[in-house]
């Protein structure tokens, strides 16, 4: 029996997203983003493909926040920092990291359709350069959050943790 379409394309963006995930760790920005480039050639399937990325990141982040936060009864912190190091609030924040922001606070609150709306406007209105610090930021929460749940002796998704080993 073959595997059906929906788990074929969700073991391809995960090895993507592996791909990506080790790139990033190895310091290596332009090569973890072309990982997640899309192959498709229909530029309304590439979206799609983008979007479907950017939300299994996010996705997975959020499960780590819930885990790093005992599953909801430990507040966990997000913070802003501008290109100085200096905390600011979202409002002052880069239009990509508060689209990442919003975007990961929607799945932490259980909330995947307004997650996949803060995605779905940055992919229609963003720049190409916006829309990669977004894929960035995804991606480094990704590792930074896996890392700290690793510290921790908690759980990751395993396909996070194989990347990271590698």
């Amino acid at each position: 029996m073959q595997p059906n379409r929906s788990e074929d394309e969700r073991h391809r963006l995960v090895e993507k997203a592996q791909r990506a995930l080790v790139a990033l760790r190895l310091g290596r920005d332009d090569d973890a983003l072309a990982h997640l480039i899309p192959s498709i050639a229909d530029p309304a399937d590439a979206l799609a493909e983008t979007r479907a990325l950017m939300l299994l990141l996010f996705g997975e982040c959020s499960a780590m926040v819930a885990t790093l936060g005992d599953g909801g009864s430990a507040p966990v912190k997000v913070q802003v920092f501008d290109e100085a190091g200096e905390e600011v609030s979202i409002d002052q924040a880069d239009p990509p990291v508060r689209t990442a922001v919003r975007t990961l606070l929607a799945e932490v609150h259980g909330n995947t359709e307004a997650a996949a709306e803060q995605v779905e406007i940055a992919l229609a209105n963003a720049a190409p350069d916006e829309v990669d610090s977004l894929v960035l930021q995804a991606l480094r929460w990704t590792v930074r959050l896996s890392v700290e749940c690793l510290d921790r002796g908690l759980s990751v998704a395993p396909w996070i943790a194989e990347a990271l080993a590698e």
